[in-house]
């Protein structure tokens, strides 16, 4: 598969496993020789200790990470500026930080904030303004519990009404015992009209560094496609 230079990673909701599909994504293409650049626009519940661009650094290696605008609440990026009395960069300026990202790297990950439609300024600006803004790809991370197709399908809907790129899905979760639902999800996922690109197991982040890097190829298996 030719991966695009600028790829968005979006969820069908919070907490689906964005990070650590990045993260995933991040050590794939480093592992392939290629230099690569993380941008989360905005990272909210700092004040919890919440840092995705640290935590893909931990796990993929030596990659460049750069955060937009941290907020302190663990908040849609709207809500928790206004409690922090911080201005929201508008997309513009996220998609302007990307293209300099991707003029001195082969790829840019950018890790959206919540689902698709989250909000990221005062103005209304979603990932997918930014999306058309930078023509990029989109990789969308599910749930495989009950539920999922739900989502998923309206998540793509949405892409696709905007005539948005998607390169594929990720579980972004998979348990280690998984239950009938979750494998019966993954079979419908693995037949939509967009690529399953693999599941990231759950707890892939206490697994150590050099092994999280070696397994995630094997998760992501779909990328070679």
């Amino acid at each position: 598969m030719n991966l695009p230079r600028i790829m968005l990673v979006t969820g069908t909701d919070t907490g689906v496993g964005k990070t650590m599909t990045t993260a995933a994504l991040a050590a794939v293409l480093q592992g392939t020789g290629r230099s690569v650049a993380v941008y989360k626009p905005c990272q909210s519940g700092a004040a919890d200790g919440d840092s995705d661009a640290a935590e893909i650094v931990r796990l993929a290696g030596a990659v460049t990470a750069e955060t937009g605008v941290v907020l302190q609440e663990p908040l849609a990026p709207v809500a928790a500026a206004a409690v922090d009395g911080t201005p929201l960069p508008r997309v513009a300026a996220h998609a302007e930080k990307v293209r300099d990202l991707a003029t001195c790297h082969d790829h840019v990950l950018v890790e959206g904030a919540g689902g698709l439609l989250v909000k990221l300024d005062s103005d209304g600006g979603t990932l997918t303004d930014l999306g058309a803004l930078l023509a990029a790809a989109f990789v969308l991370v599910a749930r495989p519990a009950l539920g999922t197709l739900n989502h998923t399908d309206l998540t793509l809907e949405a892409l696709e009404s905007r005539s948005l790129q998607v390169l594929g899905v990720v579980l972004g979760s998979w348990p280690v015992d998984p239950d009938f639902v979750h494998i019966s999800n993954r079979q419908v996922l693995g037949s939509l009209r967009v690529p399953f690109l693999g599941a990231i197991p759950e707890r892939a982040a206490a697994l150590s560094p050099a092994t999280f890097r070696t397994a995630a190829g094997t998760w992501l298996n779909g990328l070679s496609a």
